[in-house]
């Protein structure tokens, strides 16, 4: 269990939303901000277990991105503490656009220009008609600062996405943004984050072993 933080800190607790089906399936199909379906069951297992873990950690706020799985998600988490859950709408998972619903294999074969362009240069190359990992950065960072510099003295617990994650860890480890999709982020995985001084850093990079079992 973490302690609450002192006066002149605050915790972000940023989590991954657990599984839907879509993440499950094999291959797997990109879930971008229009595929917005429930949690699978695995995914509500997942999330009931980190927020049993979490249940005695003296969390003040949870929030959530508008989307399905994350508001289902976050509400798992919060009625450990008897909080509500509101809503971060710059968190939003990345517009994935074309290749909403699509495999890897099968953008592969329809549209392999656009998929080596966009593997070789994700911070600056967007999905196809949807937004680069620099799109999501620029909201999702400074919204996340905000946040936290929000709430000095209190943890918050974040639920967001797979790509959302990435692109803030990367800016917190200071690495190079193409690398960014080489982060793991599990189903339910937790990071901790600490704001001080009005600086965000990571303290803990998806933990998972809540998740032993599932």
């Amino acid at each position: 269990m973490l302690n609450k933080p002192e006066n002149d800190s605050a915790i972000i607790l940023l989590i991954r939303h657990g599984a839907t089906d879509a993440n499950l399936q094999r291959p797997y199909i990109l879930q971008g901000r229009n595929l917005n379906g429930p949690l699978s069951q695995t995914g509500i297992e997942q999330v009931s277990s980190a927020g049993q873990f979490l249940s005695t950690f003296p969390l003040d706020h949870v929030y959530a991105s508008p989307m399905i799985r994350a508001q289902q998600s976050a509400e798992l988490i919060a009625r450990h503490h008897g909080h509500p859950v509101k809503t971060i709408d710059e968190i939003i998972e990345v517009d994935v656009g074309d290749w909403e619903s699509k495999s890897w294999d099968s953008i592969m074969q329809e549209d392999p220009e656009q998929y080596r362009q966009f593997m070789a240069n994700p911070a600056e190359v967007p999905y196809k008609a949807g937004e680069s990992y620099r799109d999501v950065q620029d909201r999702v960072v400074p919204a996340i600062t905000r946040l936290a510099a929000n709430h000095p003295g209190e943890m918050v617990a974040v639920v967001a996405h797979n790509v959302v994650n990435r692109a803030i860890l990367a800016h917190l480890l200071a690495l190079d943004l193409n690398r960014a999709k080489d982060i793991r982020q599990n189903n339910a995985c937790v990071n901790i984050l600490r704001y001080k001084q009005d600086k965000l850093e990571l303290i803990t990079l998806n933990a998972v072993f809540h998740l032993k079992d599932i």
